[in-house]
């Protein structure tokens, strides 16, 4: 099992290293104009939806294992879901409350992008600057709830699970929520136009993965897994 973990994150670690050398030699040959913004942008949207792709396959292999051992318990844990020594979260608590602070997130970040495209920098601004005030609300909240959780990390395959879910998920918004902060210097700095902002696109799909991760881990973990 360890050579097997092992081999994934050379793997993973290989992509990430030639997903960055790509990326940075993308930018130096758009800088130096080789490449024309119209092209820079088609070829940048792929690369988006790749890492984007990439994320939904990392995140689908935690919830196929979630349904694997929820829905076939082994004997090992006493054949039913979770172990009959856990105590689950109600999920009508602060996973309620947190569900509601992201989506309303994306609501914001779909403003912001409605006021840049209408060319209005003062609304953009202010919808981005909510969205990272959510994001960095949704991410105390979540460290709080994992000190008041009644079962750890240890507590067999249900907390295991349980935490690499909301752990990595927490991640990939901690993530979301500085993409969203260089967009917003940018922002301040006049690099995005009304028809030219591919960064900001970019981290509102971003932002917006985040919000569908964390809406199924809610209804599929929380709520039906609990």
């Amino acid at each position: 099992m360890l050579q097997v973990f092992f081999i994934y994150n050379l793997v993973y670690l290989y992509y990430v290293f030639f997903y960055f050398v790509g990326f940075m030699t993308l930018l130096l040959k758009a800088h130096m104009k080789v490449i024309t913004h119209l092209k820079f942008s088609k070829v940048l949207n792929l690369v988006c939806v790749c890492l984007l792709f990439q994320k939904l396959c990392f995140f689908f292999s935690f919830f196929w294992s979630f349904f694997h051992c929820s829905l076939s318990p082994s004997i090992s844990i006493g054949c039913i879901w979770p172990q009959k020594a856990i105590i689950t979260m109600d999920p009508w608590g602060l996973p309620l409350w947190n569900t509601i602070i992201l989506l309303s997130s994306g609501v914001t970040i779909t403003y912001a992008h409605k006021a840049l495209i209408a060319g209005d920098r003062s609304y953009t601004m202010l919808g981005i600057l909510y969205t990272i005030v959510y994001g960095s609300i949704f991410t105390m909240v979540q460290g709080y709830e994992y000190m008041v959780a009644p079962f750890s990390l240890n507590d067999g395959i249900f907390g295991s699970l349980f935490f690499l879910l909301t752990g990595f998920h927490g991640l990939h918004v901690f993530i979301g929520s500085l993409f969203l902060l260089i967009c917003l210097v940018r922002h301040l700095q006049y690099h995005f136009l009304v028809n030219q902002h591919i960064g900001f696109e970019c981290a509102a799909w971003y932002w917006h993965f985040v919000d569908v991760v964390w809406l199924g881990l809610f209804l599929l973990v929380y709520i039906w897994g609990g």
